[in-house]
């Protein structure tokens, strides 16, 4: 794997590679990237998406830079947020994007807020479908509404239904982003993915180590592409601090992670 230990001691990736100008180009197959953080790019066929992406701007120290800029982003078919946190919902990230950004999707909530930055934001139900391109999409549903116990946050009732996770069909295969969620009984219940995008943060508010490990067993074939890890430097808080290859040593067919550095392309080429 291509984990490294920082020098306060926290799992991070090796290196970082840049995401070029070709990666938004048609291809006969589907691309999966980790942005860093939360955050992901897919390219299915020539159909872009993005979800989650934070590439500029965040109020916590880095352990890197993101491996494109906003400026660098060719085409943006459709931008996913799962939820409004700020290392998920990025205000200057859309704004740099807008102009190549055809649409928004994400939950009721969130699509309002993105209103008011002056984007048509589509919000959406939990287990409501559309489309983008090529890909179908599903929200399923997560359970982070973590505000709800602090003061500073409670100027309104954060719902369930503000937060989601994207279950999507490429033409290649499946490919599912539970979103930053506590460990969901139904969640254990879907079709099995062929790629898992997984937060496995050892938290409350997250899946934590344990339940990360029973949904890997879950879909003991999906391959998993580890994220939320090893971006913030952030040694001590148990959201950013995980590390790949302890999951590895937990789950079965620990052979499948794929601890990509971010900006690496994992790729999915079914039916070619």
């Amino acid at each position: 794997m291509n984990v490294k230990e920082s020098a306060k001691g926290q799992a991070i990736p090796s290196y970082v590679e840049h995401i070029e100008a070709n990666a938004f180009d048609e291809r006969k197959n589907t691309e999966v990237r980790w942005l860093s953080g939360g955050a992901a790019m897919i390219n299915s066929r020539g159909t872009v998406i993005m979800i989650d992406p934070v590439l500029e701007g965040f109020d916590m120290p880095l352990t890197y830079e993101p491996p494109i800029k906003p400026e660098e982003v060719k085409k943006i078919d459709g931008y996913l947020v799962t939820h409004i946190d700020n290392d998920h919902f990025s205000r200057d990230t859309i704004r740099d994007t807008k102009d190549v950004t055809k649409e928004y999707h994400t939950t009721k909530y969130v699509a309002e807020v993105m209103k008011e930055l002056g984007v048509n934001g589509q919000g959406h139900d939990i287990g409501e479908e559309f489309e983008v391109g090529n890909v179908h999409v599903r929200l399923t549903p997560a359970w982070h509404n973590w505000q709800n116990g602090h003061p500073k946050w409670q100027y309104r009732e954060w719902k369930r239904e503000d937060y989601c996770g994207f279950y999507m069909t490429t033409p290649d295969g499946t490919i599912w982003m539970p979103g930053d969620s506590r460990l969901l009984d139904e969640q254990l219940t879907y079709a099995e993915p062929d790629v898992i995008l997984l937060d496995f943060a050892d938290n409350e508010w997250h899946i934590t180590f344990d339940g990360a490990v029973k949904l890997c067993n879950a879909y003991p074939n999906a391959t998993l592409i580890p994220i939320h890890w090893g971006s913030i430097d952030a040694p001590t808080w148990s959201t950013f601090n995980g590390d790949p290859r302890e999951l590895a040593k937990a789950i079965v067919n620990p052979e499948r992670i794929q601890a990509l550095v971010p900006g690496e392309a994992y790729t999915l080429a079914k039916g070619e």
